[in-house]
């Protein structure tokens, strides 16, 4: 018998929720895949040379949708990830199809992470780049 791989038990992954590929015209022709679970959000572009990445939902700051006249018409939108990863400041899930229902359950399962996080937003500010020290207001006024 061969000793446990460690490994394995690390290397699971939670269920699936939701997964779309970027679309043109409404189509799925695009080698961008888009997915997230109750914990993270994951990208995956390419087809020959394939860049994956991930975000915790706990670090996403803001959520926002965005549909122009053109992406309303073929029924996608765009929603618009900004967090405090270093690496993936702003993230945007292009044309992706039922863009308000995914926009409504991501907004949700980024707060019910950050409550069981136990995270603030004035905590996550500080790891996106905004200091407290030098940015205040009064620091525009030389002392008297």
């Amino acid at each position: 018998m061969g000793k446990p791989d460690r490994l394995t038990e690390y290397a699971q992954t939670d269920e699936i929720l939701w997964s779309d590929r970027k679309r043109y015209l409404g189509l799925p022709i695009s080698f961008t895949r888009y997915s997230f679970d109750e914990n993270r959000f994951y990208l995956k572009k390419g087809l020959l040379n394939v860049v994956s990445d991930e975000i915790l939902l706990y670090r996403v700051l803001d959520v926002t949708l965005r549909r122009s006249l053109g992406q309303r018409l073929f029924g996608v939108g765009t929603i618009i990830l900004s967090t405090a990863d270093q690496t993936l400041p702003t993230m945007k899930i292009e044309s992706i199809k039922d863009c308000e229902r995914v926009f409504r359950a991501l907004s949700n399962i980024v707060e019910k992470e950050r409550n069981e996080k136990r995270v603030l937003g004035k905590e996550m500010f500080g790891a996106a780049g905004f200091d407290d020290v030098g940015s205040g207001f009064m620091d525009h006024f030389d002392p008297i």
